[in-house]
């Protein structure tokens, strides 16, 4: 249950609202077949560092857990 309370605290974080948000827009824009090169230039941008950071995050967190049980 802890997990799940950190999971959607890390969710509600700023940088995962405007991801989502941006997702959502991009749906509706691709199913309007509305979509500029500018915004999808923008939107692969923003998804590219959103799930940089989170694959850091996870790779940090392997990198001190091998730390501490060498």
């Amino acid at each position: 249950m802890e997990l799940m309370k950190k999971r959607l605290a890390n969710l509600l974080s700023v940088k995962s609202l405007v991801t989502l948000c941006l997702t959502v827009v991009f749906a509706y824009m691709a199913v309007t077949g509305q979509i500029s090169q500018d915004f999808m230039t923008i939107y692969a941008v923003i998804i590219a560092f959103y799930f940089g950071t989170q694959s850091q995050k996870v790779q940090d967190a392997v990198d001190s857990d091998s730390d501490g049980n060498s």
